[in-house]
């Protein structure tokens, strides 16, 4: 079952700077290319960092303070003050730069970006080089999926291709990326799985699973997980 990737949603044309690229240069570039961030890459196109609006903006709000550290002045604080005193995006980026690489799923790119906190995250090869950025609004873009093609995917990739379920017994609509099974199979579980699998499709906003089953194998399917969580393979 194909699974879209970050590759697939991410922008491939990215605004850049160099380590030694200096302070002006970079709220030039994030103005005139509209973008709230950059990354920093070395020679060999490998990100060293990302320099963002809230890294420039220590310059503006400690502007007229005294820059020396005082002794009871937060760690945040003297960064701050560390980063109005930066010339070069070197001074100014955060690091080490947190990515992503290009062939992780979508699911991935968004669970990192909410543990991180940030918005955006460059996306990298196996090398470390950057390859692209990929934003909040482009993981979005999976939910833009048309409803057919979704409902091929369910049919093809899920009923057919994964579970083998033959053509007619399980009918398959989808509205606004909401999934909707209908029909019977064998077991409790395969009805289950269907639905959990149906859920995985790129674009699928929710499954209403209303599948039935002709054997209810749910006391097999809770031993098994117990065995399993005893000998400490969950």
């Amino acid at each position: 079952m194909r699974t879209w990737r970050v590759r697939d949603v991410m922008s491939t044309e990215v605004a850049t700077v160099r380590p030694d690229t200096p302070y002006r240069e970079i709220v030039d570039l994030l103005a005139s290319r509209r973008v709230a961030a950059v990354p920093v890459v070395d020679a060999d196109r490998r990100v060293v960092g990302v320099v963002s609006e809230g890294d420039l903006l220590h310059k503006v709000e400690l502007i007229g303070e005294p820059h020396e550290w005082r002794i009871f002045e937060g760690t945040r604080r003297r960064a701050a003050r560390v980063k109005a005193d930066g010339m070069v995006a070197a001074d100014l980026m955060a690091t080490p730069p947190v990515t992503i690489l290009g062939n992780a799923s979508v699911v991935s790119a968004a669970r990192r970006m909410s543990h991180e906190r940030v918005k955006r995250l460059p996306v990298i090869d196996d090398l470390g080089r950057l390859v692209g950025i990929v934003t909040r609004g482009d993981l979005l873009r999976v939910h833009l999926r048309p409803d057919d093609d979704i409902r091929r995917d369910v049919v093809d990739e899920v009923l057919r291709r994964v579970l083998a379920v033959e053509d007619g017994t399980v009918q398959v609509s989808v509205s606004d990326g909401v999934v909707r099974l209908v029909g019977g199979l064998d077991r409790w579980s395969a009805a289950q799985l269907a639905g959990r699998l149906a859920a995985q499709v790129s674009g699928v906003v929710r499954v209403d699973n209303e599948l039935t089953w002709e054997f209810d194998d749910s006391p097999l399917a809770t031993i098994t997980a117990g065995r399993t969580t005893l000998m400490g393979i969950a």
